[in-house]
């Protein structure tokens, strides 16, 4: 991946606040529903949430800047311990001449123990799994047996029907393969869905995971609060006032709700289990009046207006 900071646009010695605005301006102008005519910007969304996860989190971008992971988060290689080519001893190249003995006694890093303590030393105890015996009394080196982080991380958006009633999605990893994706029913924002030997691999390793962080766009009307959602309702003066049954949208079928006489715009409606799903149960759906009046002007309408007004004063702000 790119450099973080080249991918949000922001110097090296940025804010924590323009780092954040400038990942929301980015996350917001290249997001795949906003793009659906580009096949690639999905790629660049994955591309600015991975470098926000670098240099947006204060620990990781100070890793970052001393070169102890890379722009994916990876560990960097920092050298061996004693390695300075300006040590005692240094030979040609600038490089130091050891001996690698099995044994105990002088010969060693210094003349200190052997391979398999310079081994313990450098690796925590994993000697006997990174090193084994050789022809001649040495030791082969096993790249198999230090653990690497072969796992790819991308993330995925989804409409709120398909998080609710679950689908397939196609999506794109960084280094060009495409994969279906089966997303569970009532997956939430912010959960990752894995699929085992779908990430990285590496000679002698096992295959990475895929980890998919799963995202939920914005709908169309409803808002989602919680396992609740909300949703505000137009309807006319005259359904105010007289009163009716108006159709009710729902993440399935309409249904009907009954608008009492003298409604108000702003009035909500609870209509339970008509929400997403939760541990116990389903959430409920709010609905919330607004009175809309007719396009244009309209004399008759006015006309009958002023008679009431003028027959009926009244004053809703007179506790403000």
């Amino acid at each position: 991946m790119r450099d973080p900071y080249e991918v949000l646009g922001v110097p090296r010695g940025a804010s924590a606040a323009a780092i954040k605005s400038a990942y929301r301006k980015l996350a917001k102008k290249h997001h795949p529903d906003a793009n659906k005519n580009d096949p690639k910007s999905a790629e660049r969304f994955s591309e600015l949430n991975s470098a926000n996860e670098i240099i947006g989190d204060d620990d990781k971008r100070k890793q970052f800047d001393r070169g102890e992971i890379d722009a994916e988060g990876k560990p960097r290689f920092q050298g061996f311990p004693g390695g300075d080519p300006r040590a005692r001893g240094a030979g040609r190249g600038g490089f130091e001449s050891q001996t690698f003995r099995t044994g105990g006694g002088a010969g060693g890093f210094g003349g200190g123990g052997g391979f398999e303590d310079i081994l313990n030393s450098m690796f925590g105890g994993a000697a006997a799994r990174g090193a084994r015996p050789g022809p001649g009394g040495g030791f082969e080196f096993d790249p198999g047996s230090i653990a690497l982080d072969l796992d790819l991380s991308v993330a995925m958006t989804v409409s709120l029907e398909e998080a609710v009633k679950g689908g397939e999605k196609r999506v794109r990893l960084p280094n060009g393969k495409e994969l279906n994706v089966k997303i569970p029913a009532g997956v939430t924002a912010g959960q990752q869905i894995r699929l085992k030997g779908q990430g990285e691999t590496a000679a002698g390793h096992k295959p990475g995971d895929l980890l998919i962080t799963v995202s939920i766009a914005p709908h169309a009307f409803f808002k989602v609060d919680g396992s609740d959602l909300r949703v505000d309702l137009p309807i006319t003066l005259y359904e105010a006032v007289l009163g009716g049954k108006v159709r009710v949208p729902t993440l399935g079928s309409a249904v009907e709700l009954s608008i009492p006489k003298n409604t108000s715009s702003g009035r909500t409606f609870r209509l339970k289990g008509k929400g997403l799903p939760k541990a116990a149960g389903t959430g409920d759906l709010f609905v919330t009046t607004r009175i809309m009046l007719p396009d244009g002007n309209d004399a008759e309408l006015e006309a009958l207006m002023e008679k009431w007004r003028d027959g009926h004063p009244y004053n809703p702000r007179s506790n403000l």
